[in-house]
């Protein structure tokens, strides 16, 4: 399950994607994202908590830059390009929050016709709201089991 939002967030949205990330690990789900910091960072860190496996894609070059919340990194020095990669490599997406990046996922994810979850996010066609961390994730798994 891919988990996109801002790089940048403030601590309401943070929270919210960390009980996402715990969310996913609680339901055995190996949760990817693009591997930095913002919603990236604190999803990861809630799926760590509850035990949890995560993937990080990075946009450059350095394993290094993953948060310290990956247990995978894959550098992929694509830059915003991995966005692909980290939509395809996902069954679903959460979207927390908005953001030019996390809008790109959301398209890229929709162009191929994975099921999209937001969370206070881009509020268009095919993106299937959710009104607290909870329900994206139970949304999300609702749509690939």
């Amino acid at each position: 399950m891919a988990v996109v939002g801002p790089g940048a967030c403030p601590a309401g949205v943070e929270a919210e994607a960390e009980a996402v990330g715990r969310a996913l690990a609680e339901a055995g789900v190996v949760l990817v994202c693009g591997g930095l910091g913002g919603v990236m960072e604190a999803a990861c860190r809630g799926a760590k908590a509850a035990g949890g496996t995560t993937v990080g894609i990075l946009s450059g070059d350095d394993r290094g830059a993953a948060n310290p919340w990956v247990d995978v990194a894959l550098p992929t020095g694509l830059g915003e390009a991995r966005n692909a990669l980290v939509v395809r490599s996902a069954d679903a997406v959460i979207a927390v929050a908005r953001g030019y990046g996390t809008l790109s996922e959301v398209a890229l994810a929709l162009k191929i016709g994975k099921p999209v979850v937001g969370l206070g996010t881009w509020d268009i066609e095919g993106v299937e709201a959710a009104v607290d961390p909870q329900e994206a994730v139970a949304k999300a798994v609702g749509f690939v089991s």
